[in-house]
């Protein structure tokens, strides 16, 4: 039986799409959310309620304590034994999310890298990111293509792994092996118009839920800019929010902003993968999307 995944840019309905795949095959979400894994951003991840997941099996969802972190090559360990626990159940696997470093770790193959040096790795946060993208351009163009100049993570990352190897992380990356399994792979996707509309529109609900008050608390539990929670996108903005830093207007004005900019790393990102089955999902119902990805997958599992 091959493995579903259903992966997009945020705001194109993804979860609501799996839900209803799921309910069809019948099968089982395995969460591709970068920030579901945390406990605690329930609302500013908008994650699927307890409702939702009484009627579908949700896996990898609060798994992580807020402060606490979770990476790529444990994403794909907890993917490799959940697979086969799911298809021992006579249920299909169901990977739904757009965290592409954790998609990438299943469908491309992570390398098992150094341990993070700690010492290097101040020496690199205590340098300007602007320089650590020049250095990057020269001893790994392959990998700087790939990653964008503001994220600082990767960049720090990549150079950390050729300073302790000396190899560029470019090439141990292509030479990883993806998980051993058949995936069928659907790609959601939206017009540029109505996808920024559905952008504001989801950000506008979120803070109508209560996301400042969310990242309030979580701030109270003991969330700092250190941890690696606070990268959520509406998490920084509402701690400057919380600071005096910006007006209410300008809170949303900035996550509607940096949601879009995150949009297009994650289209740039799809744009690189093979073997994506693309929908384009404007105006379309979600039941009908599920019906055309059902209707795909049985095709493919036929094929096998």
């Amino acid at each position: 039986m091959p493995v579903l995944v259903i992966l997009g840019p945020t705001g194109v309905g993804k979860s609501a799409v799996a839900v209803e795949v799921a309910l069809r095959l019948p099968g089982e979400i395995i969460s591709a959310d970068s920030r579901a894994f945390f406990r605690g951003l329930d609302i500013v991840t908008d994650k699927p309620t307890s409702e939702v997941r009484e009627r579908v099996p949700h896996h990898l969802i609060d798994i992580v304590e807020i402060t606490g972190s979770y990476d790529a090559m444990a994403f794909r360990n907890d993917v490799a034994r959940l697979i086969p626990e799911i298809q021992s159940r006579g249920c299909v696997p169901i990977i739904a999310g757009g965290g592409t470093l954790y998609l990438g770790a299943v469908l491309r193959g992570i390398f098992s890298g150094p341990s993070a040096d700690p010492d290097l790795r101040a020496r690199l946060d205590a340098r300007p990111l602007p320089d650590l993208y020049t250095e990057l351009m020269k001893v790994d163009p392959a990998a700087a293509r790939r990653i964008h100049p503001n994220d600082r993570l990767r960049i720090t990352r990549a150079l950390e792994v050729y300073e302790v190897t000396g190899w560029p992380i470019s090439e141990l990356q292509d030479a990883a092996e993806p998980l051993p399994y058949d995936f069928v792979v659907v790609g959601l996707r939206m017009e540029r118009e109505a996808h920024r509309a559905a952008i504001a529109a989801r950000v506008d609900r979120m803070l109508e839920e209560g996301l400042i008050d969310e990242v309030r608390s979580l701030r109270a539990q003991g969330l700092t800019p250190q941890h690696q929670a606070y990268r959520t996108i509406g998490v920084r903005e509402a701690f400057e929010y919380l600071d005096g830093g910006l007006s209410y207007e300008e809170l949303r004005e900035r996550i509607i902003r940096n949601t879009w900019t995150l949009v297009r790393r994650q289209m740039a990102w799809f744009r690189r993968e093979r073997d994506v089955e693309w929908i384009d999902v404007t105006g379309k119902d979600t039941g009908s999307i599920a019906e055309t990805i059902v209707n795909r997958f049985r095709i493919a599992d036929s094929a096998h």
